[in-house]
């Protein structure tokens, strides 16, 4: 797999700005991704050094649009930490 295809989306929340100091980084990834292919793209990538990578997958959700019923699309997320001396530029200017 192509490093671009594993990582889709970084993830922009509340909680995870939190964590930026402490080098812990959220991204949306293919679901068929696994931590060590993970571990390489986000190197690859951002040319840093990954220490952890977990990873949790997300169940969609039930949807109501009137009288119709559906589900939001399950995803997989990864967070992934990496050495204390380095960051990744992308995530230090949305801080």
């Amino acid at each position: 797999m192509v490093p671009q295809d594993v990582i889709l989306t970084p993830i922009r929340t509340e909680k995870g700005f939190n964590k930026l100091g402490e080098k812990v980084y959220q991204f949306k990834v293919s679901s068929s991704a696994n931590k060590f292919e993970i571990k390489q793209a986000v190197e690859i990538i951002f040319n840093v050094h990954v220490t952890k990578v977990n990873t949790i997958n997300v169940r969609g959700k039930a949807v109501r649009r009137g009288v119709h019923h559906g589900f939001t699309p399950s995803w997989k997320k990864a967070i992934v930490s990496i050495n204390p001396d380095e960051s990744i530029a992308f995530f230090e200017g949305l801080a």
